[in-house]
């Protein structure tokens, strides 16, 4: 479906206010530019205040005046928030840690996926709430649930769903066995009665297991996100249904939920703090790129940052003049469609209130709400514009949250962190301004020239058989250490590492070196030498040539980079995790080899991100830094936030941008 128009909005709690309030807030909101809001996701007690009483004449008046502003209302499902009476009267409701204790109610997300009460009682509130906005024109959309997350919950429910889950599987007992390798420390079972969640939640449990607990979870949660898909779609077919997703890395399996969503959303906070301006809007460009690979199309940001959070940790540092603006253009850069800010007014009661809104509690604006509202002025007025562009990236990095999720359950060296890791590659292409997706192993790869697939450590043989075809087809696979090295069943693959990718990346591994924390160096071809950490990997040229060598340890002189040709293309292995020097003339390298155009020297802390209809390229520039930067342009265009035109360079204030569009005809 295509979009009409990029929307601004707000999160807004008209429950959490005096009635008298409502008006007011909707008529500031619309002269501000706010053309969209998100209701409810925590209302459940004030929707039906008694079993089976409901009481949403209230929502009818907060949603009759958005409509009557021209405000679209994006409605959510209140299942992360159970009311007393529910968790009081059924206590099955409430999730048991591993220890066996309760997650009690009195913050949120206290509820089990599996109990078949709060199943129950959702599709009730659900039917009503669908039943009556389904149709409404001012409703355009449904959030499910509230920012889901792993809730590894062991109470009798699951033990006896996981154990469904199992036999539905498995089939047999001693195929479990055999799948588990539970001969180690006698685990054998003999009946499908000893088989439970698995209760103390230590790590050191049998790794195959746990990993199936999980991928049970993942399921659990699609199971759930669905029924309430359903009881909507008996209602509304027009109205389109997402989930916000929130903190990355997240254990869920995103690309699995995001299946059943017509679109992916995020909950977006960078970092405010200075010591975090080297690193946090290239963690925030990453988290966008994943967003948009969930569903590989557009996205919505639910939650945008609007002041300094405060709750769950301390209070952050104040957002620099200019931040807000700055990221939330950053989000639209990136593929959001939607951008809301959390939230409309900082609360006065409860837990989040120094979580700050656009206005405090006093109800008066000040440099937070008119930098907001700038925002989306410029939105509004560019949206004809803007919406509907496209990317045409060229370069792709993989992720794996099996890999994640299997590298959590057995560490692999101190320090070493899968998304870290995929952290340090992203970033270095976006220094180089070298736009990329983020996509799930087994995604189509047609488009991309450049694939990087760090740490394969969870591999079947049709995974690798498809890099090795896209490789042979003319394509560049760079993949790294710590992959090939385990079956799907999370058992150690009965080969020389890297396991199935040992064909293509023309070498072996000998041996590892779990250098964690501890530093080693590589020398390349030009002889300048760089730092790594993290692991080693020593391994035995099979056809591959080395590109850079260890200077340290045992293993000096032998290959830390290596280079194989496959067909008409290559795949690069990186034995080691080089410092971002050495990353980023490795990718310079490999986008030159594959007429991948980048930008060299950008200044740290500037992004710039290419969009294109069918008659040109809209390039976002971005100084998301405090310090003020000078950009060449490589070709001459027209500022459309300034109106004007931009000739050889541009000057950016700190957290300033820009946004030029230049004919295509002209590149």
């Amino acid at each position: 479906m295509m979009n009409e128009r990029l929307q601004v909005g707000v999160v807004y709690y008209p429950e959490q206010w005096d009635s008298a309030k409502w008006e007011a807030d909707v008529k500031r909101m619309k002269e501000a530019g706010v053309t969209v809001v998100r209701l409810a996701e925590f209302a459940w007690c004030r929707m039906e205040p008694a079993p089976g009483q409901y009481a949403l004449e209230w929502l009818d008046e907060v949603i009759d005046l958005f409509a009557k502003h021209d405000i679209a209302v994006i409605l959510c499902t209140p299942t992360n928030t159970p009311p007393r009476w529910l968790t009081d009267q059924h206590p099955d409701v409430l999730p048991i840690h591993a220890n066996g204790a309760t997650n009690h109610a009195g913050v949120r997300g206290h509820r089990c996926l599996n109990s078949h009460s709060l199943k129950h009682y959702a599709a009730a509130i659900i039917n009503q709430l669908a039943s009556r906005y389904g149709k409404h024109p001012a409703v355009i959309g449904w959030q499910i649930d509230n920012e889901f997350g792993m809730q590894d919950c062991h109470c009798p429910q699951c033990n006896a769903s996981f154990r469904q889950w199992l036999i539905d599987k498995y089939e047999t007992i001693s195929q479990l066995n055999e799948q588990w390798g539970t001969i180690v420390w006698s685990g054998e079972y003999s009946d499908w009665q000893q088989v439970t969640v698995p209760y103390g939640g230590s790590r050191f449990q049998n790794p195959s297991y746990l990993l199936d607990f999980t991928r049970f979870q993942w399921d659990t949660t699609e199971s759930f996100l669905t029924e309430q898909i359903k009881l909507i779609r008996q209602y509304s077919k027009q109205q389109f249904i997402t989930h916000n997703f929130h903190t990355y890395p997240q254990r869920l399996n995103l690309h699995q939920l995001g299946r059943v969503l017509d679109v992916a959303s995020f909950d977006y906070y960078p970092n405010t703090a200075p010591h975090k301006q080297a690193t946090g809007s290239y963690s925030g460009a990453l988290a966008l790129d994943v967003t948009r690979g969930i569903k590989r199309k557009n996205f919505y940001i639910m939650e945008q940052l609007s002041g300094a959070p405060g709750c769950w940790f301390p209070t952050w540092r104040a957002p620099y003049p200019g931040f807000i603006r700055a990221f939330a253009w950053q989000a639209i850069a990136k593929g959001a469609d939607k951008v809301l800010h959390f939230r409309w007014r900082s609360a006065a009661a409860g837990a989040e209130q120094f979580w700050q809104g656009l206005i405090d509690p006093s109800d008066v604006p000040g440099r937070r709400f008119q930098e907001f509202s700038q925002f989306a002025q410029e939105v509004n007025r560019l949206s004809p514009k803007l919406i509907n562009t496209t990317f045409q990236h060229q370069a792709a990095i993989l992720i794996s949250h099996e890999n994640m999720e299997a590298m959590r359950i057995q560490h692999q060296s101190n320090g070493f962190d899968y998304y870290e890791n995929i952290k340090d590659y992203h970033r270095a292409l976006t220094k180089l301004g070298i736009g990329c997706d983020v996509i799930e192993v087994g995604a189509l790869l047609d488009q991309y020239k450049l694939v990087i697939a760090p740490s394969l450590y969870v591999l079947d043989a049709e995974t690798a058989n498809r890099l090795e075809q896209f490789a042979h087809a003319g394509g560049t696979v760079l993949t790294t250490f710590r992959s090939g090295v385990k079956l799907i069943n999370n058992q150690h693959i009965q080969a020389m590492l890297p396991g199935y990718l040992q064909q293509s990346s023309g070498i072996y591994v000998e041996e590892y070196d779990a250098i964690g924390q501890d530093v080693v160096h590589i020398r390349d071809e030009a002889g300048e030498t760089y730092t790594c950490s993290a692991w080693c990997d020593i391994v035995s040229l099979q056809g591959a040539e080395a590109i850079a060598w260890y200077e340290d340890e045992f293993y000096s002189g032998t290959a830390a980079v290596t280079c194989n040709r496959v067909g008409n293309g290559k795949v690069y292995y990186a034995a080691t995790h080089p410092e971002e020097r050495y990353l980023r003339k490795l990718l310079t390298r490999l986008a030159e080899e594959q007429h991948i155009a980048y930008h060299a020297g950008l200044p740290a802390g500037v992004q710039i991100i290419e969009r294109f209809n069918d008659s040109n390229k809209y390039l976002f520039i971005l100084n998301l830094s405090r310090e003020k930067v000078v950009i060449p342009l490589d070709h001459p265009g027209y500022s459309l936030l300034n109106e004007a035109a931009r000739e050889a360079e541009l000057e950016l204030a700190p957290y300033q941008l820009d946004i030029i569009e230049v004919p295509l005809k002209n590149v």
